[in-house]
C-alpha cells in the first residue's frame, strides 16, 4: 500500500501524540493500479492518508537530541567530495543530518569513505545523496562508466529498460554508500539539448515524461536508492537559469495543464520517493517569491497534489536565485517556516551560524515547534532511524 501520507498526529509528536510510521527507505512498491480520487481543486491526488497507530519511535529518537541536534537533523549540506576527513569532521562536531556529494573527486566515493562518515553520524544515519541523473549531470561515471541523459534514454530505451538501468546505476550508488539521488528530472521541455534544463527532461510530453521518469525512479528504489523527483513545480519553460537569478514560469493555471501533470498521481512513484522544489517565481502562486522558500509552493505541493513525503530545496547557496536577496541562514530558516524539511545547500562552508539561527528561531517561537516536529518526523522516517 502506498504510504505517501503520515498521520496527522506526527506534528503533534512531542505533546501526547507520537509517529511510528513505516521505513520509506528502499521500499519500491508497486505502482497504484486504481484511478486516485479528485481533489477538491479538482487535480489528480493521492488516496486518503490512513493513520498508523501511534507509537513512540519517532519521538523517542527526537526526544534523545538536544535542541541543536533537532534543527541540525533538517540539513543537507555539501561536502567536498576530494575530502573524506573534511565530511567526518562536520557530521561528528554539527550532527547534520545530510550529505551532499558534488563535483567530479570520487574520494568519498571509494574505499570505506562514507561509511566512517555513518560512523561519525553516531545512532542516526546520515542521507548521503548524489545528483546522478545521466547525461552531463553524473557523479560515478568516471568510476563505473556513463549513463545517457533522460532524453537519450526516453528517445532510444523503453521505460523497462530504463527502469533496469537504474537499477544497475542505484545498486553501484548503494554500494558505494550513496543513499538518495536527486533524480530524475520530471521538468518539460523539448528545448536546446545544452538548456539549463535541456536533454536533462525525459519529454515536453507530460505522460512520456511522467512514464520514464517514474521508471527510472523505480529501478532506483529497487537498488535501496531514494529518488528524488524535481523541480517543482516545474523548470522546463522558465524564463532562464535560476543559478543566475529568479526566473519565472508560466502562470499556475498554465502549469497545471502541462509542467504539473507529472505530480498529478504520485502513485506512480515509488512510494520513498521525495520532491525538490525550485526557485522559481510562479505567476498566480509565488507572487515574486521563489517557489523554495513561498508557503503557498508548498501548500500546493501538499494539498493540492496529495503529497506528504521529504520535500527538500533546491541549492540555497550557490543559485543566484537565492544569494542575490537572502543569506544562506535566512534563506534556510525562510525555507522550513515555508515548508522545507530538508534545505539544501552545496557550498558547504560554516554551518554554525545556520544552525544557530535555527535554534534561536525554534527557542523564540520564530520557528514553530510542530512545523520543526513535522519535519522532523518525515526526515528520520526516510533515514530509517524510527524503528
Amino acid at each position: 500500500m502506498k504510504r505517501w501520507m503520515l498521520a496527522a498526529t506526527c506534528v503533534a509528536l512531542l505533546g501526547t501524540a507520537a509517529c511510528g510510521g513505516d521505513d520509506q527507505s528502499g521500499d519500491g512498491g508497486t505502482p497504484d493500479t486504481a484511478s486516485p480520487p479528485q481533489s477538491p481543486t479538482g487535480t489528480q491526488g493521492s488516496p486518503e492518508p490512513t493513520s498508523p497507530a501511534p507509537g513512540g519511535e519517532c519521538a523517542s529518537v527526537i526526544e534523545s537530541l538536544s535542541p541543536r541536534e533537532r534543527v541540525a537533523q533538517l540539513l543537507v549540506v555539501g561536502v567536498e567530495p576530494s575530502d573524506p576527513a573534511a565530511a567526518v569532521r562536520l557530521v561528528s562536531d554539527h550532527r547534520v543530518g545530510g550529505i551532499f556529494i558534488g563535483g567530479n573527486a570520487t574520494d568519498l566515493l571509494t574505499g570505506d569513505a562514507l561509511e566512517q562518515v555513518q560512523q561519525a553520524a553516531g545512532e542516526v544515519p546520515v542521507s548521503v545523496a548524489v545528483d546522478d541523473e545521466g547525461g552531463r549531470v553524473q557523479r560515478i561515471d568516471e568510476l563505473v562508466g556513463s549513463i545517457p541523459s533522460a532524453r537519450e534514454m526516453a528517445a532510444t530505451m523503453t521505460p523497462e529498460e530504463v527502469r533496469q538501468l537504474a537499477v544497475e546505476r542505484g545498486e553501484q550508488l548503494s554500494a558505494r554508500g550513496v543513499t538518495v539521488d536527486y533524480a530524475p528530472t520530471v521538468d518539460l521541455t523539448d528545448g536546446p539539448a545544452n538548456g539549463v534544463i535541456g536533454d536533462r527532461s525525459f519529454s515536453a510530453d507530460p505522460q512520456t515524461a511522467t512514464e520514464y521518469a517514474a521508471a527510472f525512479a523505480e529501478g532506483l528504489s529497487e537498488s535501496g536508492v531514494r529518488p528524488v523527483i524535481k523541480h517543482f513545480p516545474g523548470h522546463g519553460r522558465a524564463s532562464g537559469d535560476s543559478h543566475q537569478g529568479l526566473v519565472q514560469t508560466p502562470p499556475l493555471d498554465d502549469l497545471r495543464e502541462s509542467d504539473l501533470v507529472p505530480y498529478e498521481d504520485l502513485g506512480v512513484y515509488p512510494d520513498d520517493t521525495e520532491v525538490m522544489v525550485g526557485h522559481l517565481d510562479v505567476p498566480g502562486l509565488t507572487e515574486g517569491e521563489p517557489a523554495s522558500l513561498s508557503p503557498a509552493a508548498y501548500q500546493l505541493l501538499r494539498e493540492d497534489y496529495g503529497y506528504d513525503g521529504v520535500v527538500l530545496t533546491d541549492d540555497l547557496g550557490a543559485m543566484r536565485a537565492i544569494s542575490d536577496t537572502y543569506t544562506l541562514d535566512e534563506a534556510v530558516l525562510l525555507a522550513v517556516q515555508a515548508g522545507a524539511d530538508q534545505p539544501l545547500w552545496s557550498a558547504g562552508g560554516d554551518v554554525a551560524p545556520v544552525i544557530d539561527r535555527l535554534e534561536t528561531a525554534v527557542a523564540e517561537g520564530e520557528l514553530p515547534q510542530d512545523r520543526l516536529n513535522e519535519a522532523l518526523t518525515r526526515v528520520l522516517t526516510a533515514k530509517g532511524a524510527c524503528g
